[in-house]
């Protein structure tokens, strides 16, 4: 398990004016953000996310997004009110195990915000000990839509597996009586993947089929032509590993993606190469890329995140950071003040508005329906269309704690 210490000082406009009355009326000079606190003891952060193992590179963005987050959200001077924000950074590996270690060891030493989670099996298991523990857990790119309403102590900073197959649904409009195959691996990644076709695009009336492919398969054709068979509307296909450029290039051979409609989800950047001449006849639900926003906070994050170029999770990082400055400057040390702040809340993040449901903590949030052009190592990707954050919103949750 490898930890790293940053210390990094943030002071906002609101508690230098905070300050400033302060010292000039009766109040306590304790009281440097709205939830009081100790005046010089730092504000202890904990992130826990991927370092190393699979989600290694998500991990990196994530972190590097935070960083340029915390930097925008408290005006690059270092401190919210007079104190620092201390970072503890700890590499869970993606294994859950480490990482409910690492929350627990970071509690024992008085921590009150944990954020990170690359992987929802980490996050899942994160969760319940910041509702058993009473601190505040945001978790940050993990998909899965159990964080949602998993208790009041736990919030999210990216998005959820429900939006990105809403954002997949709005490539045929009305649902109704259309045809969807899933095509995914055997496994719980292609089990999932066909379970939110069906609960979503299934629940708004298409006829939903799937066809599977064992994990360890290394040809296509036999596949390909049942999908061709099935005659859909929409094809949603749901991929993992090193098959990748073989699968692609095989439905493009045998006509599919000129067939149908075929969406899959844009990952990182340095995976668009796997797509290969199919890249530019997919259509893509994006969560995020460089230049699928242009506001103000996205220029900022360009000009801080290393090379210039925003990735997949680097919003997740950047709004993360900007929910611990929330939380740290409206809660003080106080986790129901930092819950309170932080439900409901509205603000301007990377991808444009960005909102917090008071009753279950979903990250309401814009998405997007991409397309790639280029070939080789040289594509670029494009906005077709950006959907709000009301358009992709999940159903209500029930509250579990």
């Amino acid at each position: 398990m490898t930890v790293r210490h940053t210390r990094r000082a943030f002071l906002s406009a609101a508690t230098m004016m905070a300050a400033a009355l302060a010292a000039t009326a009766c109040g306590s000079p304790q009281d440097t953000a709205s939830g009081g606190g100790d005046s010089t003891a730092p504000v202890k952060v904990g992130l826990v996310y991927s370092q190393s193992g699979p989600l290694a590179s998500y991990g990196k963005q994530y972190i590097e997004g935070f960083k340029a987050g915390l930097d925008h959200a408290t005006k690059g001077t270092g401190k919210v009110g007079d104190r620092k924000i201390e970072l503890t950074e700890v590499d869970d590996a993606g294994d859950p195990a480490k990482a409910v270690s690492a929350a627990k060891d970071l509690i024992g030493k008085g921590y009150k915000i944990i954020g990170g989670s690359s992987s929802s099996g980490v996050a899942l298991q994160v969760a319940p000990i910041a509702a058993q523990n009473k601190v505040l857990f945001i978790s940050g790119p993990a998909a899965t839509d159990a964080i949602t309403g998993a208790n009041k102590y736990t919030f999210r900073s990216g998005r959820q597996s429900y939006q990105d197959v809403v954002t997949a649904k709005s490539f045929i409009g009305d649902a109704a009586g259309k045809k969807v195959v899933v095509f995914a691996q055997e496994g719980a990644f292609g089990d999932a993947n066909e379970a939110a076709v069906k609960k979503v695009i299934g629940g708004a009336g298409a006829t939903v089929s799937s066809v599977r492919a064992p994990a360890s398969a290394t040809e296509f054709t036999p596949f390909a032509s049942q999908i061709k068979a099935a005659k859909a509307d929409l094809l949603f296909v749901a991929w993992a590993g090193t098959t990748a450029p073989a699968m692609w290039q095989t439905l493009d051979q045998q006509a599919v993606l000129s067939s149908t409609q075929v969406v899959t989800g844009l990952d990182l950047r340095a995976s668009w190469p796997t797509f290969g001449a199919a890249g530019s006849k997919i259509s893509f639900l994006a969560h995020y890329f460089d230049g699928a926003s242009d506001n103000e906070v996205a220029k900022a994050a360009k000009a801080k995140i290393p090379g210039g170029t925003i990735d997949l999770f680097h919003p997740d990082g950047f709004a993360a950071a900007q929910m611990v400055v929330r939380a740290a400057q409206e809660g003080g040390d106080d986790v129901d003040k930092m819950i309170k702040a932080l439900e409901g809340w509205t603000f301007d993040g990377v991808k444009g508005p960005m909102s917090i449901r008071a009753a279950d903590h979903a990250l309401l949030q814009p998405m997007y329906q991409a397309k790639l052009s280029g070939s080789g190592t040289a594509f670029t990707a494009a906005a077709q269309k950006s959907l709000t954050g009301d358009e992709t919103a999940p159903p209500v949750t029930q509250m579990k704690g």
